[in-house]
């Protein structure tokens, strides 16, 4: 049972069920921040966590990066299968869980998160540590998540002021920006260095 049980809990049952149909965030579009980090740094070994249908895994792809891109939802990585074929590039992609990412080795010179970390709860100082693991020194690591509410109300997901500072206690902060709230909650993007 060793790497079953994780994909049991009802977060991974309803990321699959979402992928039925097109999950709201999968937009099928790479955003900008992604898009000028690919055109400000060179190729080498990425990986994208929590990579859904694979569009930004495709990017990297075709960018010349060499790509693993990871999911809990086997539907999507159906589809992401699919759509790297279509797009004809090469794209290893493997379902497992963010924070404990079983099966993954080797040094990643760059890591795309855009909406996992913020899903992950209790389990993310896991994730940190799998991705201190995986990420090469002076390797970056690029984030998208949602904020918690700052006024506290109840959220079933989102990234604390307090998990931010955790992440940047193994890795070093070099830029972020928040986002405009959208659906009534606010979003940052970070870019991450690990230290040498």
């Amino acid at each position: 049972m060793h790497g079953v049980a994780p994909f049991l809990t009802m977060n991974h049952i309803t990321s699959n069920l979402k992928y039925l149909g097109k999950p709201p965030w999968d937009s099928g579009i790479s955003p900008p921040e992604l898009l000028e980090f690919i055109a400000q740094h060179p190729a080498g070994r990425a990986i994208d966590l929590g990579c859904g249908t694979g569009t930004n895994s495709i990017a990297l792809a075709q960018s010349g990066w060499e790509v693993i891109g990871v999911d809990v939802a086997l539907i999507a990585l159906h589809k992401a299968r699919k759509k790297a074929k279509a797009a004809g590039v090469q794209v290893r992609f493997k379902l497992s869980d963010a924070s404990q990412l079983s099966g993954i080795e080797g040094r990643f010179d760059f890591a795309l998160d855009m909406g996992c970390f913020h899903n992950l709860g209790e389990r993310k100082a896991n994730y940190l540590a799998r991705l201190d693991d995986i990420l090469a020194p002076r390797g970056y690591w690029l984030l998208y998540a949602h904020l918690y509410p700052p006024d506290g109300r109840p959220a079933n997901h989102g990234v604390s002021p307090a998990d931010l500072e955790t992440a940047a206690e193994r890795f070093s902060l070099l830029w972020h920006k928040t986002a405009p709230a959208r659906k009534g909650r606010r979003s940052v993007w970070a870019l991450f260095q690990k230290r040498g």
